[in-house]
């Protein structure tokens, strides 16, 4: 397996597709279940293997990702061969990113000494899908990129 498994309620949400990945396998619901009964290592590859081909697409089409700690904000746009970032660090530690008023904060101290702004690109370490996994993994989300790019905007007119 390449990344991980999806979570169950991933699986339920992605029924329909898993019911037509078993199709492309000529795997009918009849078989299925009784993959699933007799054979729960087959089972368990078939789910894998559809785990995979879902996080391939996801990654193949992410463009931009966020990941907010408690005094840091990193911003990243995931281009082709390389990984652009934003890292907003509040220089003040009573400040919580994670709560609305530490985004309001940010909002109003965004130019002043409390906060450092670091820019950043870096070619991908391994595979471009396999990096942005695992910064997945660290904890970062998809985005649509309006903070990265309003970040942007001001920081390299």
């Amino acid at each position: 397996m390449k990344y991980k498994r999806l979570t169950k309620e991933q699986q339920e949400a992605l029924h329909q597709e898993f019911s037509t990945f078993l199709a492309s396998q000529a795997i009918d619901k009849k078989e299925w279940d009784e993959i699933k009964l007799n054979k729960p290592e087959v089972a368990e590859q078939e789910l894998d293997i559809f785990s995979d081909l879902i996080w391939e697409g996801v990654l193949k089409s992410a463009q931009f990702l966020e990941h907010f700690s408690k005094n840091h904000i990193f911003l990243f746009h995931c281009q082709e061969l390389q990984l652009r970032s934003i890292i907003l660090k509040s220089l003040d530690t009573n400040v919580d990113f994670l709560n609305k008023n530490g985004l309001q904060w940010l909002s109003d101290n965004m130019f002043t000494d409390n906060v450092e702004i670091i820019i950043g690109k870096k070619e991908y370490d391994n595979e471009r899908n396999e990096s942005i996994f695992k910064l997945i993994n660290e904890g970062a989300i998809l985005s649509d990129g309006q903070l990265y790019n309003q970040i942007n905007g001001i920081v390299n007119p």
